[in-house]
């Protein structure tokens, strides 16, 4: 294959992934943005296979059927609660691979067409640099997501005294380290910087609490582009500085978004260890005070007899619902609601679940139509001319504290206004707070009934009032 057409079959491969990011970019599109996405990967991988510079295949087909079973096992296996730290855990592996990369054209630099050892090229160089310190950052930050995510470390913020600081100082170093390299193409410089970047990935993630991990895997996804794009510099592979520099950008873009939605600063997130102080200031006694306090115990049946009897109904979904697998069990129910004449719609926060977007694969698995899912902005107003709000599983993007109480860690972060429906039934296993550590102030309003039990448990017992009634 010649270079020319393989250079137009990269080009094709990159207006896929242009349409696949502009597909996903909507609920109502998404199938065919996935498409486009698989249709391009596979031109990139076969153009890539029949390229002549390829002198054995046997690694490379290894690789594939290795990665391939992996891949198809995890897809076929994976729960949808599981996605965020799924998606964290890839992160990690484009920064690996970077630093593999990286590190293996600077042992080898004739197999990459760079030179000789000891005199590659300096800009080759800042490149090995700059994708060996980025994809140290993503590897060790995706590293301590995914431990958060899966509950294998606190979702507590781990901060201490001069953590700032100390970040600071380790990018200067990783700055200084990559101008020492670039001069000096030293081999222990290359792996100093590579340390020194694995730390750093590690201290900015470990002070980020809990409710704030949907931005921070959001942000480690656009540190994974860029990583991918500083392997297609040092392969000099145009494909992947394209795809490399679209990931990097929409991720950067979508953790602004969701930044806006928080109420958070970009610049707190890239330097990490956002909202750590107000976190560590929140006290614990706080919670234990907010036990003694008054609230409506209320049943399945009762919720059924309110939503029946109503004329509308918006209903919030939160991680909870995840957990539970209640999706199924609640698109069942608004069937028979709508059936009914209750008009149903389903209320999305940006931030809702562990990652951007949980909760509308969850719906839309559950083949609920993408016309009655609405984002916050839609729908926000309308919740004080409902007559139900259902919140199921969700916590902090629930709270008034986030209005209300300037001492809150979510002080600031827009909320779905669920207290100003007729009626508000929440449903949660128990009283405790959400992933922020946050007491959340609308279980004591005088129109909310806790309605306590699994989530999917208690939307097949209203169905059953429901079709009984």
């Amino acid at each position: 294959m010649s270079a020319t057409f393989s250079s137009f079959l990269y080009l094709i491969s990159a207006v896929c992934f242009i349409m696949a990011l502009k597909g996903l970019s909507s609920a109502k599109t998404s199938r065919m943005g996935n498409l486009y996405g698989i249709i391009g990967m596979a031109i990139a991988i076969l153009t890539t296979i029949l390229s002549p510079a390829i002198a054995s295949y046997s690694y490379i087909l290894l690789g594939l059927g290795v990665g391939g079973t992996i891949g198809f096992i995890i897809a076929k296996k994976i729960q949808m609660t599981a996605l965020p730290q799924l998606v964290a855990g890839f992160h990690s592996f484009v920064g690996l691979a970077a630093v593999f990369v990286a590190a293996a054209a600077l042992f080898s630099p004739q197999a990459y067409g760079l030179g000789a050892a000891g005199s590659i090229k300096a800009a080759s160089l800042v490149e090995m640099g700059l994708g060996a310190a980025i994809g140290a950052i993503t590897f060790s930050g995706s590293l301590i997501a995914f431990g958060k995510l899966q509950g294998l470390i606190g979702g507590k913020p781990l901060s201490f005294k001069g953590q700032h600081q100390l970040n600071a100082l380790l990018g200067g170093a990783i700055l200084v380290l990559i101008i020492a390299f670039v001069m000096s193409e030293s081999h222990f410089l290359f792996w100093l910087l590579t340390l020194t970047a694995l730390a750093l990935g590690f201290l900015l993630i470990l002070p980020i609490g809990g409710a704030d991990m949907p931005v921070v895997v959001s942000m480690l996804n656009s540190y994974s582009g860029w990583a991918a794009a500083g392997i297609g510099f040092t392969l000099n592979n145009h494909l992947l500085i394209i795809t490399g520099a679209l990931v990097g950008a929409s991720g950067a873009i979508l953790s602004y978004i969701m930044c806006k939605g928080m109420n958070r600063s970009i610049i707190n997130v890239i330097l990490g260890g956002f909202g750590t102080e107000a976190n560590a200031a929140s006290p614990t006694g706080a919670s234990a005070a907010a036990q003694d306090r008054p609230v409506k115990v209320s049943s399945a049946e009762d919720a059924a007899f309110m939503l029946s009897n109503s004329r509308s109904a918006i209903i919030v979904p939160g991680y909870g619902m995840a957990v539970a697998q209640a999706q199924h069990a609640l698109r069942e129910m608004a069937d028979i609601l709508k059936k009914a004449g209750v008009k149903v719609r389903y209320a999305i926060h940006p931030v809702a679940g562990r990652m951007p977007g949980h909760m509308n694969v969850l719906l839309a698995e559950a083949n609920v139509p993408y016309d009655d899912v609405l984002e916050l902005e839609d729908i926000n107003s309308d919740f004080g001319t409902t007559d139900v709000a259902f919140v199921i599983g969700a916590n902090d993007i629930t709270n008034p504290a986030a209005k209300s109480d300037a001492s809150s860690p979510i002080y600031g972060m827009p909320i779905l206004d669920v207290e100003k429906a007729k009626t508000v039934f929440f449903v949660k296993r128990s009283l405790a707070s959400g992933y922020a550590g946050v007491d959340n102030e609308l279980f004591y309003r005088d129109n909310t009934f806790m309605v306590l039990g699994d989530a999917k448990k208690v939307c097949e017992e209203i169905v059953k009032a429901l079709n009984h009634s």
